[in-house]
């Protein structure tokens, strides 16, 4: 069993906001329960998050979108690409999530307590 962890993290790189996901899915699947409700500047994606919906969803909530078009994009958009480089507070953060073993081999059974597991490793994290 595999599990992907959608993260929305702040520009402390904490966590704000996570979703469990199938490890099979697709990362856009997600995306949009992820935001809901969120005010935000900038969102910053890596390229799986190009596609055209999010951003005309971003577009209309006036979120500029940090995210650099994927190889075969027919028509690239553009991205700001200094900005782009604080993207990796993102992979910081996972990188310190799976200092936590638990998390990391995935050991819980259910997804409700992987998901304590991590809201309980962020807030250690939160607190270094």
């Amino acid at each position: 069993m595999t599990t992907k962890i959608l993260a929305l993290v702040d520009a402390l790189g904490n966590l704000v906001r996570f979703r469990l996901m199938p490890g099979q899915r697709g990362e856009t699947t997600g995306v949009a329960a992820l935001l809901d409700g969120l005010n935000f500047g900038a969102l910053l994606g890596d390229k799986a998050y190009d596609a055209d919906w999010l951003r005309s969803d971003l577009q209309q909530r006036g979120v500029e979108a940090v995210i650099p078009p994927r190889a075969r994009r027919l028509n690239p958009a553009n991205y700001d690409a200094e900005k782009y480089k604080w993207r990796h507070l993102v992979e910081n953060f996972f990188q310190r999530l799976k200092e936590f073993r638990g998390i990391a081999m995935r050991s819980c059974k259910t997804d409700s307590s992987f998901a304590a597991m991590i809201y309980l490793a962020a807030a250690v994290l939160r607190t270094r």
